[in-house]
């Protein structure tokens, strides 16, 4: 296990012995999402980044001595990381940028990177003889919760917004998890799961509130610079609803550039939906997290959609901190994008991570990114989440008699 040297707020910089706290900042409140600090000093003179080569793990357990937890403690056994990453020629040429990557967390185990996450979660609960598990969510990270938890015969206890699409709410059940639909918005569900998940000492896996959520989703950076050679992009692009995997994919780079395996820390930029984009308006007006208020949170993209970013505080300082920035997309660019990057790519994203190539563009227009800069795009869910929404962004098929003489005439052949 990564030496833990400690727990630190964002917001007033106090820190804290992982054994005293368990959530967030005492003093702060929700809004001081901790961060779990190592001994870095320590860590660079016990671990060196070439011999990952004979790691012979390919998930994201690979890292395990850059993780909180124990080297020889069970860790859930579904391939979480170590997912596809692309050259795509095609995306490059089409946003006229120099080179562009993706990364396909949609390849994961449940279907997101928030398996990262919840794997992580489980696998500390495990540790600490935990049995049930809890979270609130729009349904991605639900689903990994579940689906992870299944694979130790850990009971979980969910809360989604019963608006939250069909195809993820059936995910939970396949997985045995018992699933409550509140009749309100997910900040709503998100306080009734903390809740209950202190007054029953349940372990809660809620976004940001969490910091070890953080711990699993910065692996996605370890895996990016790995498979980089260590040389990283100029520019991650990244789908961002509660801001907590941004926080996690700064988190990753920033232990690699303090261990000195990478020579500098890609610029951020994060995007969100037009209809809930609360750190676009926060970074636009140079809020600071604790004064930002709750906005509307209403887009086609669920698993990008909060009124009050749990993890603001984090997002905020990733993207300030890199000179990077945050976009907001309307949902009519997002539904556009999903069959736009499927026919250049073969990636059949969900429209949260559909959202980071319509973010990219507009990143292109607006001279936030130059086009002899290297870009990386985060796709953090698949396509296959949100089948309705995959619907609406493409036309029907073409209706046929069983005749050859109806195909020639469908295809308009003479």
């Amino acid at each position: 296990m990564a030496d833990i040297k400690e727990l630190r707020c964002p917001i007033c910089n106090r820190t804290y012995s992982p054994l005293d706290v368990t959530y967030t900042c005492p003093q702060c409140g929700p809004v001081g999402t901790l961060e779990v600090l190592y001994n870095y000093e320590h860590l660079k003179a016990q671990l060196d980044r070439d011999e990952l080569r004979n790691e012979l793990q390919q998930s994201m357990w690979r890292y395990k001595s850059l993780l909180p937890i124990q080297a020889d403690s069970f860790v859930p056994p579904l391939r979480v990381g170590m997912t596809p990453f692309y050259e795509t020629s095609r995306v490059a040429e089409a946003l006229q940028l120099k080179r562009v990557w993706l990364k396909d967390d949609g390849q994961n185990p449940t279907g997101s990177l928030k398996d990262r996450a919840s794997a992580m979660v489980v696998a500390r609960a495990m540790e600490q003889g935990i049995k049930i598990v809890s979270t609130a969510s729009t349904g991605n990270a639900a689903a990994a919760l579940s689906g992870v938890a299944a694979s130790v015969g850990m009971e979980v206890v969910i809360f989604v917004p019963s608006t939250a699409p069909e195809a993820k709410i059936a995910q939970l059940l396949v997985y045995g998890a018992t699933v409550l639909l509140v009749e309100d918005t997910y900040d709503v569900a998100f306080e009734l799961c903390s809740e209950m998940c202190l007054k029953e000492g349940w372990y809660c896996r809620n976004t940001g509130m969490n910091p070890y959520t953080v711990e699993g989703k910065k692996t996605v950076a370890y895996e990016i610079a790995e498979q980089m050679n260590w040389t990283v992009p100029d520019v991650v692009i990244v789908g961002v609803g509660d801001g907590n995997i941004i926080a996690g994919v700064y988190k990753g780079f920033w232990d690699l550039f303090q261990l000195g395996w990478i020579e500098r820390i890609p610029r951020l930029i994060g995007v969100q939906a037009s209809g809930s984009s609360a750190l676009a308006h926060a970074w636009e007006h140079n809020l600071r997290p604790e004064h930002m208020q709750p906005m509307p949170a209403n887009t086609v993209a669920d698993s990008i959609s909060a009124g009050v970013p749990r993890d603001r505080a984090k997002a905020l300082r990733a993207v300030r901190q890199t000179n990077g920035a945050f976009i907001a997309v309307p949902d009519d660019e997002i539904l556009s994008a999903i069959p736009t990057l499927a026919r250049m790519t073969g990636v059949f994203a969900e429209p949260s991570c559909a959202a980071v190539y319509a973010g990219a563009k507009r990143a292109v227009q607006s001279k936030l990114v130059d086009a002899d800069e290297s870009v990386l795009l985060l796709m953090t869910g698949n396509g296959l989440k949100d089948i309705k929404r995959a619907q609406q962004s493409v036309a029907q098929g073409l209706r046929v008699q069983p005749t050859i003489e109806s195909v020639r005439q469908a295809l308009q052949i003479r």
